[in-house]
């Protein structure tokens, strides 16, 4: 074991200038990740300088037998905390042979809205809460919890220490830094309401880079919990009853709403998101119906409501926010295998560009 350990963290550029690049993408389900491995001759920084590749769609339910080919397009570069020296990670979005983003692409319309002038001049940001659950292997019940029965009740769990409170903190640090060497502006952790339940924070990040980072940091947890032998789940009500869900609140502003007066310039964004709110809930996750019940810090799936502080509300506006006449707010409907492309995107679309 000790050999296969050296051979795993060999330093490559002490013998050869070629790197090794991780050609990362969203799957048929639009929440399984795949990834397969390319060598390059020589460290790469821009990703347009990356050659496109292509995979067998076939295999992740994403074109058929008779024309498997699809084609992917290097679109954000991290650094590899797992091959470290000059190996990357590499963000892919995907397309036919003829150049027609795929369905499940959900980078590529988000990008159009990023790019449209009025989007732009907003410099939008975003801070994106994703909570997700650690599962046993096996029996696919949490980590911590008794295999087949229930810890106590919810309390004592929520930021959390000790070992009978806190279950796979080795897990979710581990994350924490690998992140912060990728170049993921992971920006904190914390334990979750539900015992086996943890949350990371991703942000401020800029329009479709904010989709980016959050794709490579759940790829970057996959990763790291395949090595520990747990599952990990985005399910965003992973056990039924008196448990809290999981979700991916998403922290927005616009160069307006943090400029002076920004606070008027919120309130006409929150009723637009109102008027939508039955388009945004059909785009913000499946299963979501079984978190949004209006309980456990929600607000019901088929109301939409307000408020300051109100963690039970659909947008919840920051005491500083009110309190400063700017800021930012956040949307807590998001669950927590939402596609961030399309949460962001939409919310800027709403936002900026719809007319009511």
């Amino acid at each position: 074991m000790s050999l296969l350990s050296d051979l795993i963290n060999l330093n490559l550029s002490e013998t050869t200038e070629k790197i090794i690049a991780e050609y990362i993408w969203v799957g048929g389900s639009g929440m399984d990740l795949r990834s397969k491995a390319k060598t390059l001759p020589g460290p790469v920084s821009d990703p347009h300088q990356l050659p496109k590749w292509n995979y067998d769609g076939s295999s992740t339910g994403q074109a058929p037998g008779e024309d498997s080919e699809v084609i992917l397009y290097p679109q954000a570069i991290f650094r590899d905390p797992f091959r470290r020296g000059n190996n990357i990670l590499v963000m892919c979005d995907a397309y036919t042979p003829a150049g027609i983003p795929i369905p499940t692409n959900k980078r590529h319309d988000a990008a159009k809205i990023f790019s449209h002038p009025d989007v732009a001049a907003e410099e939008t940001w975003y801070g994106i809460e994703q909570e997700y659950t650690l599962l046993q292997r096996d029996v696919n019940w949490p980590i911590g919890w008794p295999v087949g029965g229930y810890p106590g009740p919810q309390g004592p769990y929520y930021c959390g220490a000790g070992a009978d409170k806190a279950f796979g903190r080795d897990i979710v640090d581990s994350h924490y830094k690998a992140c912060l060497y990728a170049g993921v502006n992971i920006s904190g952790i914390n334990g979750e309401v539900m015992p086996g339940q943890w949350e990371f924070q991703v942000g401020p990040s800029f329009d479709i880079s904010a989709g980016d980072e959050l794709w490579i940091a759940r790829y970057i947890l996959e990763r790291i919990t395949e090595i520990a032998g747990v599952v990990l789940s985005f399910d965003p009500k992973p056990i039924p009853g008196d448990w809290n869900g999981a979700g991916a609140h998403t922290n927005y502003s616009t160069k307006s709403m943090r400029n002076d007066g920004g606070y008027e310039v919120i309130k006409k964004a929150i009723e637009k998101l109102g008027l939508r709110h039955k388009e945004h809930i059909a785009a913000y996750g499946e299963g979501n119906e079984r978190r949004l019940t209006g309980r456990h810090e929600t607000a019901n799936i088929n109301t939409f409501k307000w408020g300051v502080a109100d963690r039970g509300a659909s947008i919840r506006v920051g005491r500083d926010t009110e309190k400063d006449g700017k800021g930012y707010f956040e949307d807590r409907r998001p669950a927590s295998n939402m596609d961030p492309y399309v949460v962001t995107s939409m919310i800027a679309e709403t936002t900026i560009l719809w007319k009511p």
